[in-house]
């Protein structure tokens, strides 16, 4: 490591330590530390390290990462264990993390059996990372206050972003604007995870600000869909938006709702009017025959083709975060893609793409399709584990559906739902799940669920241990009582003096 990476390594030590005791000994400046680390997030990249960096690699991590959002992840979750707030318990297991850590072992072993495992090891510090943050923001978000602190902050992120957008797109002179996520696939597949809480939002109990607010962000969010010129997440933007709409409305449609609702989808009409023509472009560059049916072209079939052949050769895959390397130096020619070879995991090839190759770039690119990649890397096993993690965590946002009530708490959680359905569907395209900008939102939209879920689940037993309590005292106090069937006696203060009225 050279000068930098020491000097990166002690300022990391020092603001761990530092951000540890100031959120143990100041717990109101932990609402900061979350407050930031959600404003970071999407812009990670532009704050962070990168350790034995192999920038010449084309995979999804290219370094051991390290960045200010995990300085202040850490420094969350520390201090929430340390010194938990008033009334909150001090451990906690979020629903999915065991899910989590399953798969995060299946990923060690994959990585252990792999050659060369560099890259792996790459992937998988990712992957800490993400769970550290999935963790910091489940315990954080256990109460309404918070979640408000958390639905203002990534109302605030989610309207730059579309305001860099527009400022990108009119001002810049961007084709298709990239945001801050440096990606414009990346920027749509955000738009998609963050867009639907905003929908539920609207339809909850909550400050008409924050209401008002809201709207104001799904409109710039379908504003920076349609600026990156995403096929994929216009589609997905529309569908996802109704859906959510769908689950959290209330059936009685009132003369204001009906006319916001009336303005927001004007808007998105003529927002994409504007932009028909450069929409009708992108969709008839291509269609799904030549995107998956020519074996002639490097089009999505080409992913799914060399994910098969990988699948066909090794069990197991060929270790995360190697797609790139193995299928440049051996299943991209054995599918007659000529790629330029790869030296070794320090040497940087030659980026230069002989006369007659047939391929876009010198080195293969990671598969568009995150299930196509996930086979290939960590073959059917992985894929498996990875699918029953992604059913875990739909499970829990659907267990909020069958109960319809505008109780922030609930209703919120139902948007964060649909959040994961937008990205799950982009990722049937992209790989940009694992890009650190998406990654990092993503467990943000985990953890925050998760916290929710928590809530949910406490209160369910601490109202089924005080209907037991009351029921114990009633027959204890009152027996002619027992045979009527349980019954609910009020507050506790209050039973209380019922009993020594009773028992005088």
């Amino acid at each position: 490591m050279g000068q930098k990476d020491y000097i990166g390594l002690f300022l990391a030590f020092v603001g761990i330590v530092g951000g540890i005791t100031l959120t143990t000994a100041w717990k109101r400046s932990r609402d900061f530390f979350f407050v930031a680390m959600l404003i970071l997030a999407p812009m990670t990249l532009d704050y962070d390290i990168n350790f034995v960096s192999r920038d010449f690699y084309r995979g999804t991590t290219r370094g051991f990462e390290f960045s200010l959002v995990d300085i202040l992840s850490i420094s969350l979750l520390v201090s929430a264990i340390l010194s938990p707030r008033d009334r909150q318990a001090r451990w906690m297991w979020p629903a999915s993390f065991g899910f989590m850590l399953l798969y995060f072992a299946y990923a060690c072993f994959n990585v252990s059996i792999a050659d060369p495992k560099l890259f792996g090891l790459f992937e998988l510090s990712k992957m800490v990372r993400g769970i550290t943050i999935f963790l910091a923001v489940a315990y954080y978000v256990r109460g309404e206050r918070e979640l408000k602190i958390f639905l203002w902050t990534l109302s605030f992120i989610v309207s730059y972003e579309g305001l860099t957008a527009l400022r990108q797109r009119y001002i810049d002179g961007f084709h298709r604007v990239p945001g801050t996520v440096e990606d414009s696939n990346s920027l749509s597949a955000f738009f998609c995870t963050t867009a639907p809480v905003f929908v539920a939002v609207f339809n909850s109990k909550l400050p008409k600000l924050l209401k008002c607010l809201g709207i104001l962000t799904i409109m710039l969010s379908c504003v920076g869909v349609v600026l990156t010129i995403s096929r994929m997440g216009v589609v997905l933007m529309a569908l996802i938006l109704a859906c959510t709409l769908f689950t959290t409305m209330s059936y009685r449609m009132r003369p204001r709702k009906f006319a916001i609702t009336l303005a927001i989808i004007v808007a998105g009409a003529g927002i994409t009017a504007k932009s028909w023509n450069t929409l009708k472009e992108r969709f008839q560059s291509s269609d799904l025959g030549q995107e998956y049916g020519n074996h002639h072209n490097m089009g999505r079939g080409y992913y799914i083709r060399v994910a098969q052949a990988i699948a066909e050769d090794r069990v197991f895959g060929v270790g995360l975060n190697n797609w790139s390397y193995w299928v440049t130096q051996h299943y991209g020619p054995l599918l007659g893609y000529r790629f330029v070879k790869y030296k070794g995991t320090d040497i940087e090839p030659s980026t230069k793409i002989p006369s007659d190759s047939n391929v876009d770039e010198a080195q293969a690119a990671p598969a568009h399709s995150l299930g196509a990649l996930t086979a290939g890397e960590l073959g059917w096993p992985g894929l498996a584990l990875f699918t029953l993690l992604w059913l875990r965590w739909f499970q829990i946002g659907a267990s909020f559906l069958f109960k319809r009530t505008p109780d922030p708490m609930h209703r919120v959680a139902v948007g964060l739902l649909f959040c994961l359905v937008g990205i799950f569907l982009q990722s049937l395209t992209e790989w940009v799940f694992r890009h650190s900008p998406i990654y990092y939102t993503v467990h943000i939209i985990l953890g925050a669920l998760a916290g929710l879920h928590y809530v949910k689940r406490k209160a369910k037993k601490d109202q089924l241990r005080e209907t037991k309590r009351q029921e114990k005292i009633a027959e204890e106090y009152y027996p002619e009582a027992a045979d009527a069937g349980p019954v609910h006696l009020g507050e506790p203060e209050v039973v209380a003096e019922r009993m020594v009225r009773f028992a005088c």
